[in-house]
């Protein structure tokens, strides 16, 4: 998947300011400040001197450090929501469960791409999550789906009647921000896991995933989305 908006990390780019692009140049300092020597110590002062503008330029678009993250987070959404689409894309006409174990695909290689965004827009303790719209209508468009997917799920027969379509969905999400936390966090060495990063989570997910079947006592082995041996 393509990244959009991409960083001055993933780019190559040096993340100067041109004219007609402040905002997405704040947004792009702010990420390699980030990177550079952690979200504590980046400062909107820090940020103008990095994109290469005033230090009073930023607030013409952001008031604080907060609205700054803020924006950084709803860059970060947009990004997850293009990665849950191209996922669903993939999996194409599959069954409910399948277009759930997509979601969790598409979350999980957003993660593994975009790390730093992951951090700032799971924080919320560093943004303002609440005023923002796209925040939190990106947000719950994955939520509705996701809970649409299980009562379709279970009404099929994938999943028994009796699981609770709000417990699923927060199990889930919950799951696969586990399983992303451990690796952006380090623990990943020190659990000895010797797979990359993404092939582990893939995995992991597909171990979850699998046992939620109504059948899962009995299920031979099943292909995965990229058509590999389950």
């Amino acid at each position: 998947m393509t990244n959009r908006n991409a960083s001055p990390r993933e780019t190559g780019a040096s993340g100067r300011y041109h004219h007609g692009n402040l905002v997405e140049a704040l947004i792009a300092a702010t990420i390699a400040l980030i990177e550079e020597k952690g979200v504590e110590k980046v400062s909107v002062r820090d940020v103008a001197r990095k994109a290469g503008v005033s230090s009073g330029a930023p607030f013409r678009h952001f008031a604080s450090k907060t609205a700054l993250l803020t924006a950084v987070a709803e860059q970060a959404i947009s990004r997850l929501t293009a990665a849950v689409a191209d996922a669903l894309a993939e999996a194409g006409e599959r069954s409910p469960l399948e277009q759930l174990r997509a979601i969790g695909r598409g979350y999980l290689r957003w993660a593994t791409e975009n790390p730093t965004h992951f951090q700032i827009v799971s924080s919320r303790t560093l943004i303002d999550f609440q005023s923002s719209a796209r925040l939190v209508d990106e947000n719950e468009a994955i939520r509705l789906l996701m809970v649409d997917l299980i009562e379709r799920a279970r009404s099929c027969g994938e999943l028994s009647a009796d699981i609770d379509a709000d417990d699923l969905m927060v199990t889930l999400r919950g799951f696969a921000y586990g399983l992303a936390r451990l690796w952006i966090d380090g623990h990943y060495a020190e659990w000895q896991v010797r797979r990359p990063p993404e092939e582990q989570m893939m995995r992991s997910l597909d171990l979850f995933m699998d046992r939620l079947r109504k059948d899962a006592g009995h299920a031979g082995p099943r292909a995965n989305l990229d058509g590999d041996p389950g």
